[in-house]
């Protein structure tokens, strides 16, 4: 998946998976997935899917700083 935000693109193709998380089983309506990535330039954002009763009903990318970046990587150890 590829996303811009702020005019800077972020993209699953192109960057390294630091961190996959996975909640509930493969067709889990409610299980959903959460993975942190970061840019060649070292930027981080989270991509997340999920089933249609869970948080993420739809496929996204969302930008992450340092501070939230490692408060996720915190709470997912």
């Amino acid at each position: 998946m590829q996303k811009t935000i702020c005019k800077k693109v972020y993209d699953t193709e192109t960057a390294t998976l630091v961190k996959k998380v996975t909640f509930g089983v493969y067709g889990d309506p409610k299980g959903y997935e959460e993975s942190l990535y970061q840019t060649e330039s070292g930027h981080f954002f989270l991509y997340t899917n999920g089933g249609a009763e869970s948080k993420y009903v739809k496929e996204d990318i969302t930008r992450m700083g340092a501070d939230k970046k490692d408060a996720w990587l915190k709470a997912n150890a």
